[in-house]
This record gives structure tokens, C-alpha cells and sequence, in this order.
């Protein structure tokens, strides 16, 4: 997919180029390390550059989701690859407070964000920057993988800053026009345009402008003015 996109980039409009797989747990001590390490190797081993972050505010969850991490390594039949990127791309953030997970889950705005804390809804109404959020332990991303249906083209390397998921909408090409209907209109955005057309140096956008503040307006707008 990420072949065809590269060939056909510029002829025909594409949402973006994917990166690896990402993903953030944010979670505080309603849950475990077991959940919270299962869930960054479940990504971690789709390939050797795929990021896996854990925020949290328990320094207690970080040290034991760290040596869960350690032991899954050791009997997961994937574990070559999912060390590869947990030593290379892994992290582990404890923050003071919700709030602040929240600024740095903006800050890194990773694809697949899971969500396991006691105020999912302060997560959820504050969060920007994600690819997908999964609420509570209950969900998953290999859920949306496999099973729940929900659209998993989803932003990497950040591009949840300024995008969400795939949908149809990428692919509609949106035209506008412009009408101004009455004589009036025409002669009262034309002085404004003029003026702003000169105080940017371009004297025939200004004149544009001025034509039809003559020709709609029945007045005229020297020049000396419309540069003031």
C-alpha cells in the first residue's frame, strides 16, 4: 500500500505516507503491569522501528510494567522483534497528573492510543493529537485490527497533530465559487480590497478593486488614497 501511494503521489490525492505501527498506553493503578506490558508488545512486535510508550502516574505501575516487559520477552515467540523496538523506541513516562498526561500525549500524538485510567471521560475530552483512542481495559487495539470494524488507517510519525483517521472524505475533491449578488456589495468590498491590496504593493489586485467601486459604487478612489 505504501508502495502504491509513493508511485501514484501527485497524480492522484493520497491521505499520507504511513510509518510504523505506534502506540501509547496512558494508564494509572486502576490497572496492572500485565495489561499495560501485553498491550505495548502487542505493537512493538509488528517491527523493529515501531514505538510503544507508557504515561502514567504511578511510579509503582512504570517499575513493574518495565520488568513485566522483561519476562513477556522472554517467552514471547515474537520477542526478537518486539525487543528490537522496545529497547530502541520504547519509553516509559511518569507524569504528576491526568493533566499532564494529556499534554504529553498531544506532544508525542502516536497512532494507537490506549487508554486505561479512573477518569476515562477527562482523557477523552482533553485529548487532541491521536491516531484512535481505545477506552478502559476492556478494549483493545487488536480489537479495531480484527474485530470491531473501526477504521484502522490511521496517522503515524506525528501526523495526528493534524489528522485523524482515513475515511471517504480524503478522497472527495471539494471546489468552491464566489458570487457577489448586488451593485452595493460589489462597490463596499472593493474599497476594503483596494486598500488592502496597496498597503501589500500590488496595484493592479488594487485596481480591480477600483474599477468596480467606479463602475457599481459611481465613485471613484484615487490612487494617493488607496495607498495611505
Amino acid at each position: 500500500m505504501a508502495e502504491a501511494k509513493r508511485q501514484l503521489f501527485g497524480r492522484v490525492g493520497i491521505d499520507l505516507f504511513a510509518g510504523p505501527t505506534e502506540t501509547l498506553v496512558i494508564a494509572d493503578e486502576m490497572v496492572d503491569a500485565e495489561l499495560c506490558a501485553t498491550d505495548l508488545l502487542g505493537q512493538a512486535e509488528h517491527g523493529p522501528d515501531s514505538p510503544a510508550v507508557l504515561l502514567t502516574t504511578s511510579k509503582r505501575l512504570a517499575k513493574e510494567t518495565m520488568a513485566e516487559v522483561e519476562r513477556l520477552l522472554s517467552i514471547l515467540p515474537t520477542a526478537a522483534t518486539a525487543r528490537k523496538a522496545w529497547d530502541d523506541f520504547g519509553e516509559v513516562i511518569v507524569c504528576d497528573s491526568d493533566e499532564e498526561m494529556v499534554r504529553e500525549a498531544d506532544r508525542i500524538a502516536l497512532e494507537h492510543v490506549q487508554v486505561m485510567t479512573r477518569d476515562l471521560g477527562y482523557l477523552l475530552r482533553n485529548m487532541t493529537n491521536y491516531g484512535a483512542l481505545f477506552l478502559g481495559p476492556r478494549t483493545k487495539v487488536a480489537y479495531s485490527d480484527k474485530v470491531i470494524g473501526t477504521n484502522h488507517t490511521l496517522p503515524t510519525r506525528k501526523a495526528a497533530r493534524y489528522t485523524g483517521g482515513l475515511w471517504v472524505g480524503k478522497f472527495l475533491k471539494t471546489c468552491t465559487y464566489q458570487r457577489v449578488l448586488t451593485d452595493a456589495a460589489s462597490a463596499m468590498v472593493g474599497e476594503y480590497c483596494s486598500r488592502l491590496c496597496m498597503l501589500e504593493g500590488f496595484a493592479d489586485h488594487a485596481e480591480q478593486a477600483n474599477v468596480r467601486v467606479r463602475r457599481y459604487g459611481g465613485r471613484n478612489i484615487p490612487y494617493a488614497t488607496a495607498a495611505e
